[in-house]
């Protein structure tokens, strides 16, 4: 994949690939078996489900891990051998979510060396809107070997967050709204406010009212304004659990600044340590 989106025309002509594989990533936190059920309604024809809770993250340790922590490299290497992915495979993923579910997909393939892979622009409202078929048909694909070539230097841990939050040299990007950011309300987990030093960008900000994503351009600007001189190697983006903080790595991308970090645990998981600071509105 050029890029790091497809638009809906793209896919269309490449759906029936076998060297395609699709994987639809719908998903709601409020009510987890949603997306499941929109999937066995309608979805794009060859795509398979992706369930965030069972699919996409590891078991929530209480305590230690935050909501959504990655699996085992070899939980989700036969993950992706089930859906029929291996080095030879272009896969495009897509959600009902602006991406924010979809990203974190993205990212892990890249994560594991899979650079092939795309999220579909505009997602599952654009394929309906350009009038495309749907199926209720379940595939079955057939079982390929994905082999893992982690990318290490593409995540960091709480403790060097800890550190890097408080280095001049480092940026870190907070993908919340702005009231959980300012600790005024808190709907998902126990614990209002910030990483202390972080900066809050919305993940929000970065697809149009259609929900795709903003030109390459305006995503440069809108990330210079954030990071400055700061670059992007050392910018590290996290959320509520390491789900939507993947859409500004996918928006950063997009935008052909390079890859930025990622803190896989995010909110959720600092909070489970009830000695890391909190900061909240008025505080750094």
């Amino acid at each position: 994949m050029p890029s790091p989106l497809i638009d809906v025309e793209t896919l269309h002509n490449r759906a029936a690939d076998p060297s395609c594989r699709i994987v639809d990533c719908r998903f709601s936190l409020m009510d987890t078996e949603q997306g499941r059920r929109a999937y066995a309604a309608a979805h794009i024809p060859q795509a398979v489900y992706a369930h965030l809770d069972e699919d996409l993250s590891g078991p929530v340790v209480k305590g230690v891990t935050g909501r959504h922590p990655l699996p085992s490299i070899e939980r989700i290497a036969e993950v992706f051998s089930c859906w029929g992915i291996d080095r030879a495979v272009s896969v495009v993923v897509y959600d009902d979510a602006n991406g924010s579910v979809a990203a974190r997909l993205w990212w892990m393939l890249r994560w594991l060396g899979h650079d092939d892979v795309a999220v579909l622009d505009g997602g599952w409202k654009a394929w309906q809107t350009a009038g495309f078929p749907v199926t209720e048909t379940v595939v079955l694909p057939v079982a390929r070997v994905f082999v893992p070539k982690v990318r290490l230097a593409l995540t960091v841990d709480a403790a060097r967050v800890d550190r890097l939050r408080q280095d001049p040299a480092f940026c870190l990007i907070d993908a919340r709204t702005p009231e959980r950011y300012r600790g005024e309300q808190e709907p998902i987990d126990p614990v209002a406010g910030h990483i202390p030093g972080a900066v809050n960008t919305p993940f929000t900000g970065n697809t149009l009212p259609d929900g795709r994503f903003c030109p390459p351009e305006e995503l440069r600007k809108r990330f210079a304004a954030v990071l400055g001189d700061t670059p992007v190697e050392r910018t590290v983006s996290y959320c509520g659990s390491g789900v939507t903080a993947c859409h500004n790595l996918l928006a950063i991308a997009h935008a052909g600044l390079g890859d930025a970090l990622l803190y896989p645990g995010s909110w959720s998981e600092w909070i489970a340590d009830p000695t890391r600071p909190v900061g909240t509105s008025g505080t750094a």
